[in-house]
């Protein structure tokens, strides 16, 4: 197939490139920063451009000739003119237009497990306004449309695990803690691209939804142990009372790259955890953390940065 894959210079969409190009597909990458995508200049079948996907007349250019279209384009925490809005809803329905007047079959599409229009976080409430958006488009019209919920996703480049262990050598292993005993399923970036790359192959994939969670449910602060044993790390947890964890969040907001804000807070108090993992219909049985951890977090020298 011909794909155009938005957000492919990403973490997921860096994984979910290589294994098109590796499965015989043509993908075209637009991006702000060609330097962004210096991974994928090896990739014989990758078509990399300068482009701002977020100019509807830009997106039907890009559209052209394309089979299928992959949305990864996200963000945790809004900075200047990329808010929740424009960057998650406005952009789902400009490639939405722009798909359906290229002639896309295909449309797959990246939102979060928990993601509900009346969500408590501003982002979950985008993520669910852009579900019931794309939900809207008319049965059997093309592009059709599949989507994706996955739980937090982990890998060597994760803003999960590294995170956690760039914190605790900063802190000596004290760590105060938001929602600690908030709950997830944990998959691997491996698994998600292969999630998508099944979906796009798969004729039973459109109009579907899947939740994509990993083989197990651990507690923030179980996330955060794991980390630390094996980046061999001290870990002493200091699990905060939410009010206390408002006021780290509002502080932490305010510093630059904001760490932690009181939207991602809100975030933490739904849990996000599979109804039904979409793993097993798309025939992939997720790895856990433990199997892929140690490839890139106990190679780390202790004074290396995550």
């Amino acid at each position: 197939m011909n794909v155009c894959v938005l957000g492919g210079s990403g973490f997921v969409g860096t994984e979910l490139v290589i294994r098109l190009v590796c499965a015989g597909h043509w993908v075209r990458v637009p991006t702000r920063n060609l330097g962004h995508v210096e991974r994928l200049r090896v990739l014989d079948t990758a078509e990399l451009l300068v482009a701002n996907v977020h100019e509807p007349h830009i997106l039907s250019q890009l559209f052209a000739d394309c089979d299928a279209v992959v949305n990864l384009v996200g963000i945790l925490n809004p900075r200047g003119r990329a808010t929740f809005a424009t960057v998650h809803k406005q952009l789902a329905a400009k490639v939405l237009v722009a798909a359906r007047r290229a002639g896309v079959r295909r449309l797959l599409h990246m939102s979060a497990l928990g993601a509900d229009q009346h969500g408590p976080s501003r982002y979950l409430r985008s993520k669910g306004a852009a579900e019931a958006l794309l939900r809207a488009h008319p049965p059997g019209a093309l592009p059709a449309v599949t989507i994706f919920r996955p739980s937090v996703i982990f890998g060597p480049d994760d803003s999960l695990t590294n995170r956690f262990a760039r914190l605790l050598r900063l802190s000596a292993g004290l760590l105060p803690l938001a929602r600690a005993g908030a709950r997830f399923a944990p998959i691997s970036v491996y698994d998600v691209a292969a999630a998508f790359e099944r979906a796009l192959c798969s004729n039973a994939s459109a109009g579907a939804t899947y939740e994509l969670c990993g083989p197990e449910v651990l507690t923030l602060a179980e996330i955060v142990r794991l980390t630390a044993k094996i980046a061999a790390l001290p870990c002493h947890i200091l699990a905060l009372p939410d009010a206390l964890a408002r006021v780290q969040a509002i502080l932490l907001g305010l510093l630059p790259g904001t760490p932690f804000s009181l939207d991602n807070f809100r975030s933490l108090t739904q849990h996000t955890v599979c109804r039904e993992n979409g793993c097993a219909a798309l025939g992939i049985d997720p790895q856990p953390l433990l199997a892929l951890l140690p490839a890139y977090l106990a190679l780390q020298p202790a004074g290396a940065p995550a």
